[in-house]
């Protein structure tokens, strides 16, 4: 073949080789302006988003962040607690946060930065920075998900549709049919995100909204009102549901919307475009879609969806009834509130969200007080279940929460054991032999033998079940299954339960060879509905 076609074919390759990056060249540094990181190139973006007519003619537009929860997954300062601020750039302009001092968790923050923005200009650029204040020099904690072009940027970068409300970019819907890959769920950041679970990388995780001002105030813009659902944008739809799939106009309308490229003849260029496969006025059968393999269909999402549940991504929940103090000199048999936070931190780096109804979420919730009366001393079998039928189903087997929530006793003593499970869904732990266990100089502190033996029993409701380590001859190193099991580093292990010689609140990701067992991979979440 001639010298020429040689060239031709190199040139042609060249050109393919700098089409492929411009497209995949996801991101860049992180500075305050996102353009040209996201898939596309967003600068031809932004410009088609301009639309030279007002996109909601009945109010003047604003945006608001709103940052709901922060908490640190990893140590961030070495002898105190974090001092958090937020940075957040809404169309470039910055607004901060205040300090909030020597806090690792921060619930209910309701912390917001709201920006006018141009009516007539589809997109909006949103940045979140998570800091630690010191003297000196601050430090930018990792909230961001996995990026191999630049595996240090640790922020949110997103981009904000006004004719929708949902957004897109490092934090969106993550669809399994779909391109992309969100695991942390929409409106949460998660540092760990970056495969750096047990590395000490600054990790924390974040939960936030975004939203836009609305005439009817039911959260439905009015560009996909006018243009995409044909209902009235002065009138509150919410309730609505037209279809009688179930689920009201609100909920599909939020997660059942996606983007997706589509090239425009007429301006020879790709277009951002919206499109929802939970249509509100097409029927959809959410009572047997489960999206996320969490055991919750669509039904059941939208009842827990108060609590913070995402149908793409996997939700846990449990109900923890405690027992009250007896008449002599019992004392209440409650779960710590560090145990609570350690439970939840091991599955939060996994992106499973544990979602614990203590009797604090208000309004609707399952969670109570259990007498003490006579039955505290040595609670039998029997009992305990008589306390399930009482007190978790209120004596109604079709109770909407059984087959949604696990439920998670604390009580003052059993009969037969400190811990174990009475149905597939029901478990206990007794506050006789955890005390005892913080007694013991070889186990961990309270709040680590609480949540280790709480996390044991729950294991089992997730279909964790008798595996090597969970034998009698595992719990101390002079058994000969201690030295077996030992890299089955797992709560589920007897010889990591309570702390023992080691402070560990969690399951094994089975990385460590022979005898170990990957318990977040094996987990069925199925298994406590049998």
């Amino acid at each position: 073949m001639s010298t020429k076609f040689y060239k031709n074919v190199i040139i042609i390759f060249i050109l393919i080789i700098i089409n492929f990056s411009m497209i995949n060249n996801v991101f860049g540094e992180s500075d305050y302006s996102i353009k040209n990181k996201l898939y596309l190139n967003l600068d031809d973006i932004f410009i088609i988003s301009k639309t030279n007519e007002d996109i909601d003619p009945l109010i003047n537009l604003v945006v608001t962040v709103e940052i709901n929860e922060i908490r640190a997954l990893d140590i961030i300062d070495k002898k105190t607690q974090p001092d958090f601020y937020l940075k957040v750039l809404i169309n470039e302009e910055e607004f901060r946060s205040p300090i909030w001092r020597n806090e690792k968790y921060l619930s209910n923050l309701n912390w917001s930065c709201t920006l006018d923005i141009p009516d007539d200009e589809e997109f909006v650029e949103i940045i979140i920075q998570l800091w630690d204040w010191n003297i000196g020099r601050d430090l930018l904690c990792d909230i961001a998900m996995n990026d191999n072009e630049n595996p240090d940027r640790k922020d949110i970068e997103i981009i904000y549709s006004i004719k929708t409300g949902h957004w897109w970019g490092d934090d969106m819907i993550s669809l399994p049919h779909s391109w992309s890959t969100d695991l942390s769920g929409y409106g949460r950041g998660n540092g760990c995100d970056d495969n750096s679970i047990y590395e000490e990388d600054n990790d924390c995780e974040i939960y936030f909204n975004i939203e836009q001002n609305d005439y009817d105030n039911d959260g439905i813009p009015y560009w996909t009102e006018a243009e995409m659902f044909d209902t009235d944008p002065t009138i509150d739809d919410r309730g609505r549901d037209d279809d009688n799939d179930g689920i009201p106009i609100e909920w599909e309308n939020k997660w059942g919307h996606e983007f997706y490229w589509q090239f425009d003849e007429l301006i020879d260029q790709w277009v951002l475009s919206h499109s929802w496969f939970y249509n509100p006025f097409e029927w959809n059968d959410h009572f047997v879609i489960d999206a996320d393999n969490d055991a919750l269909n669509n039904i059941e999402e939208y009842l827990t969806s108060q609590w913070g549940s995402d149908p793409f991504r996997r939700d846990l929940f449990v109900e923890l009834d405690q027992m009250d103090a007896g008449p002599n000199i019992q004392q209440s048999s409650i779960l710590p509130e560090g145990s609570k936070d350690l439970i939840r931190d091991s599955f939060s780096r996994q992106n499973i969200i544990f979602h614990l109804d203590d009797g604090s979420w208000g309004g609707e919730t399952g969670s109570e007080i259990i007498p003490f009366d006579t039955i505290g001393d040595n609670t039998t079998w029997q009992e305990i279940n008589q306390i399930y039928q009482n007190h978790f189903l209120h004596n109604n087997e079709n109770n909407w929460r059984k087959g949604v929530f696990h439920y998670g006793l604390v009580i003052y003593n059993a009969e037969g054991a400190c811990g174990f499970c009475f149905k597939r869904d029901g478990f206990q732990i007794s506050r006789v032999g955890m005390e005892k266990k913080v007694r013991s100089p070889i186990c961990g502190s309270k709040d680590v033998v609480y949540a280790s033996a709480y996390m044991h029993e729950l294991g089992h409701s997730l279909g964790l079940v008798f595996l090597g380590g969970h034998t009698e001859g595992a719990y101390y190193p002079w058994q000969p299954l201690w030295w077996k099991f030992r890299p089955y580093t797992s709560i589920m292990n007897y010889g990591y339960m309570y702390g023992f010689l080691h402070d560990l609140v969690d399951y094994s990701d089975g990385s460590r060879g022979k005898n170990d067992f990957n318990d977040w991979e094996n987990i069925d979440f199925y298994y406590f509905q049998s």
